[in-house]
């Protein structure tokens, strides 16, 4: 089969089966399985694909037009510039929490220690500690089968040298499992989040991809959407150092209520961050008497 026989076929069916972005995704999946890329398209689409590749693609498309997420497809998702692993057990990385990777950026100094919270595919961490010196983390996540990922990508993108004692310029990474603080110890420069946000309510209206597919317990914020802000926020204090951030990104509509969660829990010069869409994404504030400059 030809090339770009294959594409037209894939772009059929997954236009029958009501996959909105039917084109994109029939080309991703096929620049995946035959290591092509979008020129390959308009250049050689009479090249001849072998069978096995023929089948592959063929398999892909029928899962996606499942709904399957094409990044559980393809086992993989860009984020920060960075490929990580995922798969059904972790949330799919997206460019809304890229905001809060960005913005925890921002106030990340050389040498500090970082605490991840619902770590999901480590992508928040591991992205953090790519792009600063020095830098340590613990991710954590309720989910063993989660940190299994983190601890995959951790290996592939750090390389090895997570809980490494030597190696002075060597990131120290740490993966626990735990139900949010329950197992940590010590404090930390930094907390960030991206947690359970979606009021229980509202999960039966999600997309096909993400209501069927993604974990549950990472999308399920409980009844308002804010029951692990107020947790965390409550008891971050206790992990934090004086000075230290603490990050969230939000959904939609959440940033006053997340405000008044910090302030609450006497958070201080509570910011929240907009996306590139204009909506709020993200807000921080920091703990103490004097913080980081």
């Amino acid at each position: 089969m030809k090339y770009k026989e294959l594409y037209d076929y894939g772009v059929c069916g997954l236009r029958n089966a009501g996959i909105e972005e039917c084109a994109l995704d029939a080309r991703l999946l096929l620049e995946h399985v035959c290591h092509t890329n979008r020129n390959d398209l308009l250049v050689h689409g009479e090249r001849d694909v072998a069978e096995a590749d023929r089948d592959t693609y063929l398999e892909y498309i029928e899962k996606r037009k499942q709904h399957v997420p094409l990044q559980y497809i393809t086992g993989e998702q860009e984020f920060m510039g960075l490929v990580f692993e995922v798969n059904e057990h972790v949330l799919i990385p997206r460019q809304d929490t890229e905001i809060l990777t960005e913005e925890a950026l921002r106030f990340l100094h050389d040498g500090m220690d970082i605490l991840d919270m619902c770590t999901g595919s480590g992508c928040i961490l591991l992205s953090l500690l790519h792009y600063s010196n020095g830098c340590s983390g613990v991710g954590v996540d309720l989910s063993q089968k989660a940190l299994e990922v983190a601890e995959k990508n951790a290996g592939r993108l750090i390389g090895r040298r997570e809980n490494a004692a030597d190696g002075a310029d060597a990131p120290l990474i740490q993966w626990t499992q735990s139900d949010l603080f329950e197992n940590i110890k010590g404090t930390y420069d930094m907390i960030v989040s991206n947690p359970p946000y979606i009021p229980a309510g509202d999960i039966s209206f999600l997309m096909e991809e993400v209501r069927d597919y993604e974990p549950l317990e990472a999308l399920d914020g409980k009844e308002d959407g804010l029951f692990f802000y107020r947790r965390i926020a409550a008891e971050a204090n206790k992990f934090l150092k004086n000075g230290g951030y603490l990050f969230f990104e939000i959904g939609c509509g959440q940033a006053e209520d997340v405000r008044r969660i910090m302030e609450g829990n006497g958070y201080q010069d509570i910011v929240v961050v907009k996306d590139f869409a204009g909506l709020d994404r993200v807000v921080h504030g920091w703990k103490g008497m004097e913080r980081h400059v």
